[in-house]
């Protein structure tokens, strides 16, 4: 028998059996007759993601809503997030609680918010005089320093990504110069992480608010002077309005990570392209807002000194020598109170160590003969 003649006897069998088998009445369709998943016939997993920032606030509060378009648009609807502002849902230092109980699927903020619970939180968000944004991206994604974080978080159960930068940051805002340590003294700032332990050991007191009440804490005096970020959000929040002199560089913060935390057993729950899809689209955010801040801040520096008479002013280089030795001081401290930090603070000095003799001969070098 020829070949074609056995295989249109096998496709007649099989089609009589077909036919045989759905003769009966209630004959359903076979899984293999189903129509393909596609956007519309899929039901879309829903995800709530809670933030730190007021909602959509420039730079850090529009990245989460980009980092939820891009996983939308990505999964090709099969996955939407909806985001909530600072207080919406919950408020804006209960983002790590939240998701960790699962109230939500995911949050974004800065891991320094959580020290009390976590003091090695505090290492992946920034250290005074440490990492900036490029060194702290190396040592996330090659030095070590991602594992570690989620080494850090699982006994919470949430999965954290790197999820924006904001590069270095600025000084802060104050309504009296600083011209020496002694000025800082009683000072009421509102100044989070480790820059705060070290405005503390210098005979300041730090204030922790979310960024939503900065301004009135300081119009109305609840605290005497603050940090936020950089001329791109420290003009959409008006801080110019209530404090005269704005100050740099900001020493204790030279690479403020935001970080994108999961609540892992949600994740674990995804298909794994979706998984993916998720860290791919943090990658993006990630790198996003640097840029973002990179191409804004000057523009709004301009406009602040230009157009709102800011004074911008340079600490004086002994209050910036005290600051550094202070800070070695009160990092190595922290770092050796808490087995978890030590662990962490170990992979992040070796790293330090490895990349800044060559950044000097690279970035700063470049940067001192272009000023030339």
């Amino acid at each position: 028998m020829k070949r074609r003649s056995v295989f249109s006897l096998l496709g007649i069998g099989v089609t009589a059996l077909v036919l045989n088998a759905c003769s009966q009445k209630d004959c359903e369709p076979t899984a293999a007759a189903a129509p393909m998943a596609t956007k519309e016939n899929v039901k879309p997993i829903q995800w709530k993601l809670v933030t730190t920032w007021p909602k959509n606030f420039p730079g850090l509060g529009t990245a989460p809503e980009r980092f939820a378009k891009d996983v939308e648009r990505m999964s090709n609807g099969r996955l939407k997030i909806k985001v909530f502002g600072g207080g919406e849902l919950v408020p804006p230092l209960e983002v790590f609680d939240a998701v960790s109980q699962g109230t939500a699927q995911a949050g974004h903020g800065a891991a320094y918010y959580w020290k009390g619970k976590v003091p090695a939180a505090q290492f992946f968000a920034t250290v005074p005089f440490g990492l900036t944004a490029q060194e702290y991206n190396g040592w996330m994604h090659y030095g070590g320093g991602l594992a570690l974080w989620r080494e850090t978080y699982k006994p919470f159960g949430l999965v954290p990504y790197a999820a924006g930068n904001t590069g270095v940051q600025m000084g802060g805002w104050f309504n009296k110069e600083i011209n020496s340590l002694s000025d800082l003294e009683g000072l009421k700032m509102r100044i989070p992480g480790l820059g705060g332990e070290v405005l503390q050991r210098a005979g300041g007191t730090p204030v922790n608010l979310p960024g939503g009440e900065i301004f009135t804490a300081l119009q109305t005096g609840t605290i005497d002077a603050t940090e936020w970020v950089g001329p791109y959000n420290d003009l959409a929040t008006g801080l110019h309005k209530v404090a005269k002199f704005y100050y740099y560089p900001g020493w204790h913060e030279p690479g403020t990570a935001l970080e994108l935390i999961v609540n892992e057993k949600a994740l674990k729950a995804l298909p794994e392209d979706l998984q993916a899809i998720v860290e791919v689209a943090a990658r993006a955010a990630n790198q996003d807002m640097l840029d973002e801040y990179t191409a804004r801040n000057n523009v709004a520096l301009t406009e602040l000194v230009d157009q709102h008479g800011v004074q911008v002013k340079r600490f004086p280089d002994d209050v910036i020598k005290a600051l550094h030795k202070i800070s070695d001081e009160v990092v190595a401290e922290i770092a050796g109170q808490d087995e978890m930090a030590k662990k962490v603070y170990d992979s992040f000095v070796e790293f330090r160590d490895r990349v800044v003799p060559y950044h000097e001969l690279s970035e700063k070098a470049y940067i001192d003969a272009r000023a030339q």
